[in-house]
């Protein structure tokens, strides 16, 4: 999509200066600080950043976005539960990591009927144990902690590790506790949204669609300059969801994309 609109560009020689880039590591890693710390920025008097993200949760064609907070911050985060493993005929001879494990999840369950703002701790993944009569030494979680800021998000974390402490202090299961990708919230500029709401509302379906608690690495950028990100709808009836193996933007919505690029760029000035 951002070819095919880098492409109309140098057709039409547009009188103006454009940064096109073509990051890695958007979804593993956070390519956008990657690259940001290279300094290649420097190098250029960047004003404003603008990026989309498809998704079939709207009608083809269709732009949401919002003023302020557009993408949630995102950690992943991975805890091991490191006990001993002993016969299950013999549970006090060890230390049954699983069981440290299942506690930790019930108090997370308790810590969010405390908490107020908007806050998710999503766990994808589970691993303990090797055989049935042996009972687990190790356990291990893989998960997201999703929040409006960063700062809520590593409030949080500092709240599980207050949890996976009493739960070590108790059953003797220590923990390590291991941060992956963190990225910070997208943030929609309020005038950029004000000038770009109203002109694209001219010619697509335009949703002010609040926050939504997705990660985006983007939210680098616009902590950085001011942004103006965007969802573009590539739904034709079907609604299987990000990340869904049957999710199929379909080709028609490079040049929609392309479109809404060229719109935004001629009303730059």
């Amino acid at each position: 999509m951002l070819y095919s609109f880098l492409e109309e560009v140098l057709k039409k020689k547009q009188d103006q200066n454009i940064l096109f880039l073509f990051q890695p590591a958007e979804e593993a890693g956070g390519g956008a600080m990657e690259f940001y710390n290279t300094g290649v920025f420097n190098q250029f008097q960047i004003k404003n950043a603008y990026a989309l993200h498809v998704t079939n949760e709207y009608p083809l064609g269709t732009i949401a976005s919002t003023s302020g907070v557009l993408f949630a911050s995102a950690l992943e985060v991975d805890i091991d539960f490191i006990g001993e493993s002993a016969h299950v005929a013999f549970p006090n001879e060890g230390k049954n990591a699983f069981i440290a494990l299942r506690k930790f999840l019930d108090a997370c369950d308790k810590l969010f009927s405390e908490i107020s703002e908007p806050l998710l701790f999503g766990i994808g993944k589970i691993n303990s144990g090797f055989v049935r009569n042996i009972s687990p030494g190790t356990a291990k979680l893989e998960g997201s902690i999703r929040g409006l800021s960063e700062q809520n998000v590593n409030e949080f974390t500092q709240k599980l590790k207050n949890e996976l402490e009493q739960i070590k202090n108790k059953s003797g299961v220590d923990y390590k506790i291991t941060k992956g990708a963190h990225y910070p919230e997208v943030i929609v500029n309020d005038d950029l949204f004000k000038k770009y709401s109203k002109l694209l509302a001219k010619n697509f379906d335009f949703i002010d669609c609040g926050y939504k608690m997705t990660g985006e690495d983007f939210g680098f950028f616009s902590q950085k300059f001011p942004s103006f990100m965007f969802w573009l709808g590539t739904s034709k009836g079907e609604k299987y969801g990000l990340h869904n193996p049957k999710f199929f933007p379909p080709d028609e919505v490079i040049e929609i994309g392309k479109d809404i690029y060229i719109k935004i760029l001629m009303a730059i000035k």
